[in-house]
């Protein structure tokens, strides 16, 4: 594996948090599924938290989910029409795992 700091906004600003992400050394697929990837199954709990159009926290949607509980969320965070993606990463590390959008 790799490790490198990955910014997943498009600018700068107060809210664009940097953090660690863990890449494969080796060339591999990317995830594609009905359900979430299995790797969510790691670890106990996730960071989730809601963003605007304009990549800004909406307060109040910051957590820590319980990993058989994150579809669920991601749901609720999405069915605010003020939410443009909610963000997942490591309750622990801050690491970035994964962004849910509306389908």
């Amino acid at each position: 594996m790799i490790i490198c700091a990955y910014r997943p906004f498009s600018g700068l600003h107060a809210y664009a948090e940097t953090g660690p992400i863990f890449l494969c050394s080796n060339s591999c697929k990317a995830f594609k599924g009905p359900n979430i990837p299995s790797i969510f199954a790691d670890s106990p709990d996730f960071l989730m938290k809601a963003y605007n159009i304009k990549e800004r926290i909406i307060y109040g949607s910051g957590s820590i989910v319980p990993s058989d509980s994150i579809e669920q969320r991601a749901a609720a965070l999405l069915d605010d029409t003020n939410a443009a993606f909610v963000d997942i990463r490591s309750a622990r590390n801050n690491c970035w795992l994964a962004r849910a959008v509306r389908r």
